[in-house]
């Protein structure tokens, strides 16, 4: 299995400070470069080297996937120029008060899920931006899908607790195969403590061995020789 074990600043919670896609990783300038371009290396990525509006949590702040970016209304200039460098996709700021856009949105190539809380025009945005279906909807009855959950184009790993009503939706959303389990030994909150995409998981240092083998699984991520 290709599922590594990592912390960003000293913390397991990694999916807090960093996102990936199939094409990029965003890693905070934070981290030594060394280390974030090992980030890199393991999805087999760009590397996205910035902060998000100052902020060191681009994890929670930035949803992507390979088609697009959505984005709080505080990104810098300067931020977005880096973003650009390295991402050629959609790219959208959005003008509200919301800002944890990867605690509230979950998204991979085929599909995306959001917050049942946002408005019409803002799931409208969020499709265009993302240029995929999008769908309102909870994870284990809560509305911050994007901490719950980890998806990629090859599979979801999702909080324990998922209904089987939203198991049926993320199915339907994302066309890939749905399974639960949790980070850093014992937390629910999938989408805090992993980054992934159809290449390797990367988990938070915490992690157990039994917790990467259900990842490795959900996702199937395995070495191309192992395949």
């Amino acid at each position: 299995m290709t599922v590594y074990l990592s912390s960003i600043v000293g913390s397991a919670s990694i999916g807090v400070y960093a996102f990936a896609t199939e094409n990029i990783v965003m890693i905070p300038r934070m981290v030594p470069l060394e280390k974030a371009q090992e980030y890199a290396d393991w999805l087999k990525t760009k590397l996205l080297y910035t902060f998000i509006g100052g902020s060191v949590l681009g994890g929670a702040l930035v949803c992507a996937n390979s088609n697009g970016m959505v984005l709080p209304n505080f990104v810098r200039q300067e931020e977005l120029t880096a973003i650009k460098s390295v991402f050629d996709g959609n790219i959208t700021i959005m003008e509200t008060k919301k800002t944890a856009y990867g605690n509230l949105v979950l998204t991979s190539d085929k599909g995306a899920i959001v917050d049942p809380r946002f408005k019409d025009n803002e799931i409208t945005l969020i499709s265009d931006a993302l240029g995929v279906e999008v769908v309102p909807t909870e994870i284990a009855g809560l509305p911050y899908v994007g901490s719950l959950a980890t998806a990629t184009n090859k599979g979801v790993l999702a909080h324990p607790l998922l209904k089987d009503e939203e198991r049926k939706i993320l199915e339907s959303v994302f066309k890939v195969p749905v399974d639960v389990g949790t980070v850093n030994c014992g937390v629910p909150y999938v989408g805090t403590g992993l980054l992934a995409n159809s290449h390797a998981a990367v988990a938070g240092s915490m992690t157990t061995g039994p917790e990467m083998f259900i990842i490795g699984n959900a996702l199937d991520v395995v070495q191309e020789d192992e395949k």
